[in-house]
């Protein structure tokens, strides 16, 4: 069907229900409406007056639920979704400059060939060019067709895992630079090998009294940060005459161990060591018997290991049993170790020994099942590359030439597949590096679904939705990969039979109607589709958490840990942490560049922090250049001197150091994934924990934009 005005659709429908469900952008025949700029108003709108669309945000895997007001056809002001279940109203920084993502002026705007690899000269292609391209692409032996995707946009996941089923080709990738930090892989697992099931647990911090977190950074990057933000706030005020007690445990300060009540700088990679010798004094205390994966738990192991005294380590006791409802958090700082597994297990058993387990204040179970992938599956993938076992690469919503370690190899791998496709809609490090860029729109143009599972208590289906016309001639990837099906014919048509995007979400979504505990009621599909775009997805009415249970006859046992490794002379721990800037694409966004470190109140660029005691020992000073080596490589960065840090221990954000992505994120900072190296966990994860670096000065100085009073701090 050939698009129509909203002038002309009102004019042949009249001003029945139907066409009031087309007046919010949610009917089902919506994705025929062009929505843009008005000159000559419609009847129904009137200049100056809002109209708002629900929407989900992708700015990181959340899933948080968005309402975005309108008006004459452009996107204005995004704010956070009320009735959505996972941020309740709320957004964060990164979700309110989404729309310097839809108005960028360094958007791809269309479909082109890269007249060479690393180039950034193009030649400008038409959609039924690069359809018949993809076409060719999936007509190849299917074990030389690969996907990697990201995070998000679980609806282009699904339709890719049907397709590969069908072709029998390699199942998908999905890669993540959040996740990685994160160390989802090695959650999952230890959730599977602890409760039974593989599963995102969710820790109930919002009726918690005690609760300890183990290098996860809830307040601004882990997991669901405004899912844990919000029950932040009501475990330290949502109880008369009681405050909730928070203590943190990391290498470096934070913005939530600065928000704690005790941070606890502890040894990076000694978590399971410290969980272990606080689960053997909790249980004196309370005069039940150590369980056996904790028999062989020292207090003094843990001290000399972890750097915490007896002394707190016997306070930190007292806190957990003297607490009616304490609860463990076990994060990526723990988790992205090389004992990462056996750190993750040993938090969540502690929890089983402290009595939370389905319990107001302790751990459940979010419903449904993730997809997850490791490291250990991106390095499958990197050695079938290098063998020239993948003719054709689809990359979608991930940019791996700038989140993934270059130790990894992933850019020599890339050079030896036939056909790169990059789906990007900027021009990003790996979408240089393609043979076609196929732009999609951004998530403010498109439709689409999330199943939302971190952050969620119930099942949550969070709905995309277009809120403008697309500014520029991109196009869905579903389309462009149902196009070139259609194209194809035989048996892929038949088995992946759908006539666009809007109808396989239709056919995706049609098995909620029959599911219980609905929020709306629907006889049809395109009345159901209506109400789930207008309230932004589909969630049940009531959480539908599930209590975890006990740890499998055939899962291995817990075994007792050793020291980690211990920092050589003259090196340093590295830690890598994520900022606002997330998994480095909000890097083009200016009002995110601007917006200050929470911690050091940095803005524009990189910085590594080192203790004082450190820097004076070595002869460093605040704005000097040091250089940062690894066994894998090398990075500059301007000296911020932190006394919220381990003396033994040097910290560096990810997200800039872009050679690519627009002008806004080119030639600033560094990017400390250069030099991690590839050590990975029982679980695949990497193990970002246990790079050690070297620290050599340069002579050179460089100013750090920053928002704090260097005289008031520094005396300067």
């Amino acid at each position: 069907m050939s698009k129509i005005s909203r002038r002309d659709f009102l004019k042949m429908t009249g001003m029945g229900a139907a066409t009031a469900a087309i007046l919010t952008g949610c009917g089902p025949a919506s994705r025929y409406v062009v929505r843009q700029p008005y000159v000559d108003m419609p009847e129904y709108n009137q200049t100056g007056e809002s109209t708002y669309y629900a929407t989900t945000c992708r700015e990181c895997p959340a899933g948080c639920g968005l309402v975005v007001r309108t008006r004459e056809g452009r996107a204005l002001k995004v704010e956070g979704n009320p009735a959505h279940p996972v941020n309740q109203g709320k957004v964060c920084p990164r979700g309110l400059t989404s729309l310097q993502g839809l108005y960028n002026p360094d958007r791809i705007q269309g479909p082109r060939k890269n007249a060479q690899r690393g180039a950034k000269e193009f030649q400008k292609l038409d959609w039924d060019t690069t359809i018949s391209t993809v076409k060719e692409a999936l007509q190849q032996p299917p074990d030389q067709v690969a996907f990697l995707l990201g995070l998000g946009s679980d609806h282009l996941n699904d339709l890719v895992n049907e397709i590969t089923s069908t072709l029998g080709a390699s199942s998908t990738v999905r890669y993540g630079a959040l996740g990685m930090f994160e160390g989802r892989a090695t959650l999952v697992e230890a959730t599977r090998r602890a409760f039974g099931k593989t599963a995102f647990p969710l820790f109930d911090i919002s009726e918690a009294d005690v609760t300890f977190a183990f290098g996860a950074n809830f307040l601004e990057t882990w997991l669901s940060p405004l899912t844990y933000s919000k029950a932040y706030g009501k475990m330290r005020q949502g109880k008369p005459n009681h405050r909730g007690y928070l203590v943190v445990f990391e290498a470096r300060q934070s913005l939530t161990a600065g928000n704690a009540d005790e941070w606890i700088p502890i040894v990076p990679g000694t978590d399971g060591l410290v969980a272990g010798a606080l689960a053997a004094l909790v249980a004196v205390r309370r005069g039940i018997s150590v369980p056996s994966m904790f028999t062989n738990a020292s207090s003094i192991l843990a001290s000399e290991a972890s750097g915490v005294s007896i002394a707190k380590l016997e306070h930190l006791a007292d806190l957990l049993s003297g607490a009616q409802r304490p609860l463990v958090l076990p994060g990526g700082g723990a988790l992205a170790q090389r004992q990462g597994l056996t750190n993750a297990e040993a938090i969540l058993e502690l929890n089983r020994m402290l009595d939370n387990l389905g319990k107001p204040g302790g751990v459940f179970l979010t419903p449904g099942e993730p997809m997850i992938s490791s490291i250990s599956n991106i390095q499958t993938l990197v050695d079938q590359m290098k063998a020239g076992q993948v003719k054709t690469l689809f990359i979608h919503g991930c940019n791996p030439l700038f989140e993934l370690p270059p130790a990894l190899g992933f850019s020599a791998a890339l050079g030896k597949v036939t056909t790169v496709i990059s789906f990007s809609s900027f021009p990003d490090e790996t979408a240089l590096q393609s043979d076609y860029v196929l732009p999609d729109h951004t998530f403010l143009e498109g439709w689409g679904y999330q199943r939302v599972m971190p952050g969620s208590d119930r099942l949550t289906y969070s709905s995309f939705q277009p809120v403008v016309v697309p500014l520029y001639d991109t196009r869905s990837t579903v389309d462009v990969l149902l196009a070139a099906i259609k194209a194809i014919g035989g048996n892929l048509a038949t088995q992946v039979n759908y006539s666009d995007e809007v109808d396989f979400l239709q056919k995706k979504i049609l098995p909620l109607i029959q599911e219980p505990n609905a929020p709306y009621v629907a006889p049809e599909i395109l009345t159901f589709w209506s109400l789930f775009l207008q309230h932004g997805g589909y969630w049940k009415t009531k959480p539908a958490l599930e209590i975890p249970g006990e740890r499998p006859t055939d899962t291995p046992p817990l075994e007792p840990q050793g020291k980690p490794e211990p920092v050589s002379e003259g090196r340093f721990f590295l830690v890598t942490y994520t900022t606002q800037m997330g998994d480095g694409s909000g890097a083009n966004r200016p009002w995110l560049q601007e917006t200050p470190d929470p911690t050091t109140s940095v803005m524009w660029n990189s910085w590594v922090e080192i203790h004082p005691k450190t820097a004076a020992d070595l002869g460093i000073e605040d704005d000097d250049i040091l250089k940062i080596s690894s066994g894998s490589g090398e990075v500059e960065a301007i000296v911020y001197k932190y006394p919220a840090i381990r003396p033994d221990t040097v910290a560096i954000p990810f997200g800039q150091g872009h050679s690519a992505l627009g002008r806004y994120a080119e030639g600033r900072g560094c990017n400390p994934a250069s030099i991690l190296e590839i050590k990975l966990n029982e679980a695949g994860d990497l193990a970002l924990g246990s790079t050690q670096v070297k620290i050599t000065p340069t002579g050179r100085k460089g100013k750090l934009a920053r928002m704090e009073n260097r005289t008031g701090v520094y005396g300067e």
